[in-house]
């Protein structure tokens, strides 16, 4: 089962409704459009549907959207399917988004991917029998300088390789929240090569 196609009917909740504090976050949410414009949240809200239903946003919250903000539901369904950050299926609670864009292809994604696939027994688009991790390819999220890189849930894990990827999955597997960012030991995006200009050895003024 894809994340990317709607859920099979027998796993989509009949109705949907936002929590009281979504609520709340929603009328902050469309206050800051003009009037007639509050389509523009529709990506916002969908994002609130999906943290508040278990990581994947079914068809009726799809249709609660739409309602509340005026539109046709075919329009929230073209958005919902268009962008990879929504989830139309269930996930599992650990989703690695890998990035194959040219410059993480050209870094070493396949090495990121064959990773999963050795440590969780997964490829692309699957989801472990226990429900706890699924894997997908995504395109560029936006890291290219610290390529290859993955999306675990909201955090980025970059300058990934085969040794990298598995530490990160078999501490995910313990329940830990591996550090986000870097995982070469470089700070931010930095030269990989160390610092090269503007420091102590420079022969600046």
């Amino acid at each position: 089962m894809s994340a990317r196609h709607p859920a099979p009917k027998q796993l989509q909740p009949t109705s949907f409704a936002f929590s009281a504090a979504n609520e709340a976050e929603i009328k902050k949410i469309i206050a800051k459009y003009p009037a007639g414009r509050q389509a523009s949240a529709v990506m916002p809200l969908l994002d609130l549907a999906q943290r508040q239903h278990d990581n994947w946003v079914p068809l009726a919250a799809i249709e609660h959207i739409a309602t509340l903000l005026g539109m046709p539901y075919i329009r929230v369904l073209e958005v919902a399917t268009f962008y990879t950050m929504y989830n139309l299926a269930p996930v599992g609670r650990n989703f690695i988004q890998v990035c194959t864009t040219t410059p993480c292809w050209l870094r070493g994604s396949d090495q990121v991917l064959d990773a999963c696939r050795s440590s969780l027994g997964i490829g692309p688009g699957e989801t472990t029998k226990d429900g706890q991790f699924t894997v997908i390819e995504v395109e560029c999220l936006g890291a290219c300088v610290n390529a290859p890189m993955a999306q675990i849930g909201d955090d980025f894990y970059e300058d990934l390789d085969t040794a990298s990827t598995t530490k990160l999955i078999e501490a995910l597997k313990r329940g830990e929240t591996p550090k986000a960012g870097p995982q070469s030991g470089r700070r931010s995006s930095e030269p990989l090569s160390g610092l090269t200009t503007l420091n102590a050895g420079g022969g600046g003024e």
